[in-house]
């Protein structure tokens, strides 16, 4: 998200969720896994998986910024607040520098401390039988302290983060690595390859990114966000990275303050992608504390089988934010009510 505010396994049961929150034949005993097939996600037992979840903000910037990891609960009472609205999986924003440990970020929050809490908080996700997507969302060139996102992911930091990630997790089949969260500002051939900034340093492209996950072995589905802070797809097919094990996923992030914001341009970018790779809307939501814009999206996405994950479960202004709750406790605000009608509508 831009402009946010302080910037801002264990075998469990599967719901194999279809284009309409139908459940597959996945029973208790099943591993929760997730993998590419065609254009849709599948588990472990080859039943499509449909991502409707929601985003838990906090660990790219509470560390960077010198007073936590993360900047809500993040136990079992918290996860069990989300699950009662009918989500199978959640986003973590992650910070380079915190996991890394590099750069300033005080020791009680980075390095070793930061990554078993990230691994902690990602175990309880799994336990509660959830999917988790581990996104890196703030970074920054050399010796730059990590308190923002970037153009692009940064050729200095960047890869390293993904190889340590990616070996941290390349045994858990329940992750998916969101290489990069917003790309902005660059071209496509930027996007893929890499180029030098304006301000100097250089960008890591998307194929150097996959590289590095896949030098470790891990062979998780991986999102790449498009240009236009995620928000174009347009030429997303064309330039899309090589990936050895045939695992990308496209990511698209959707508010009523974007550019692609009609049923048209859906149509014509996000469409066209989705009936080739899978899409996940990593990021969903509307400043006016209503609904009625993500109703529209969503009603269109079940339709084609598009994943989809509301921003963001953290207790904001449901303006600024956009914030779908206003207690830890999981009660809604007026933009959240609208995500979890929706998603209790659509559970059997």
């Amino acid at each position: 998200m831009n402009g946010m505010r302080r910037a801002s396994v264990t075998a469990v049961a599967v719901l194999a969720l279809s284009a309409g929150w139908i459940p597959g034949s996945a029973t208790a005993t099943a591993a929760l896994s997730i993998r590419v097939q065609g254009n849709h996600l599948v588990d472990g037992a080859g039943h499509t998986v449909r991502l409707l979840g929601v985003n838990f903000s906090g660990a790219e910037y509470a560390c960077a910024q010198g007073y936590g990891i993360f900047d809500a609960p993040a136990g079992s009472t918290a996860i069990a607040a989300m699950k009662r609205w009918h989500i199978n999986v959640v986003r973590v924003p992650m910070n380079e520098d915190c996991w890394l440990g590099i750069n300033g970020v005080k020791a009680r929050y980075s390095g070793r401390n930061y990554r078993q809490a990230i691994a902690a908080f990602v175990s309880r996700l799994h336990a509660a039988g959830l999917y988790a997507i581990l996104d890196l969302h703030w970074n920054a060139p050399g010796t730059q302290k990590a308190l923002g996102q970037q153009v692009m992911a940064d050729a200095g930091h960047s890869p390293a983060f993904w190889r340590s990630v990616a070996d941290r997790f390349k045994g858990d089949h329940a992750v998916l690595f969101g290489l990069y969260n917003e790309p902005h500002d660059i071209g496509w051939t930027c996007w893929r390859d890499g180029c030098r900034t304006g301000a100097g340093w250089r960008t890591a492209g998307m194929q150097s990114l996959v590289n590095g996950v896949r030098s470790t072995g891990a062979t998780q589905p991986v999102l790449l966000g498009g240009l236009g802070w995620a928000n174009h797809l347009g030429w997303w097919l064309q330039f899309r990275p090589s990936d050895p094990k045939r695992q990308l996923v496209a990511s698209f992030h959707l508010y009523n303050f974007t550019e692609c914001v009609t049923a048209t341009c859906w149509r014509d970018t996000v469409g066209k992608v989705a009936g080739r790779f899978p899409v996940v809307t990593d990021e969903l939501g509307e400043d006016d504390c209503a609904h009625g814009f993500i109703d529209r999206y969503m009603k269109w996405a079940d339709a084609r089988g598009i994943s989809y994950l509301g921003w963001t479960w953290n207790v904001w202004n449901c303006r600024s934010g956009p914030a779908l709750i206003k207690s830890t406790d999981g009660t809604p605000t007026g933009f959240g009510v609208g995500f979890r009608d929706h998603l209790r509508n659509l559970a059997p």
